[in-house]
């Protein structure tokens, strides 16, 4: 009698580890730089819909260079924060998560 195929999901994750990690970042990449989409489907409405990308341009606009520059250095930051952990994740040896 043959295993649940639940079973076999954390092997299958377990050997196209750097795969799934590849799309996770891919992912990731595109959703924090998206700032078009959030502008026509949300729009920039303070408190509700406001994302980081937005505020920067928001700021950028506006003149608060100053704001808009440590809020892409944060930007930045969170990205190579999370590509790290994704990176150190990926590298780390076993067979499973």
């Amino acid at each position: 009698m043959a295993p649940p195929p639940l079973r076999a999901v954390p092997h299958l994750l377990a050997i196209e580890r750097i795969q799934v990690f590849a799309a996770i970042l891919a992912g990731f990449g595109r959703t924090i730089s998206e700032v078009g989409g959030s502008l026509i489907v949300g729009g920039n409405i303070a408190g509700y819909t406001r994302t980081m990308t937005t505020t920067i341009v928001l700021e950028t606009s506006k003149g608060n260079l100053s704001l808009a520059l440590g809020l892409g250095f944060a930007l930045i930051g969170v990205s190579i924060a999370v590509s790290a952990a994704i990176f150190a994740l990926g590298m780390r040896g076993g067979s499973g998560w």
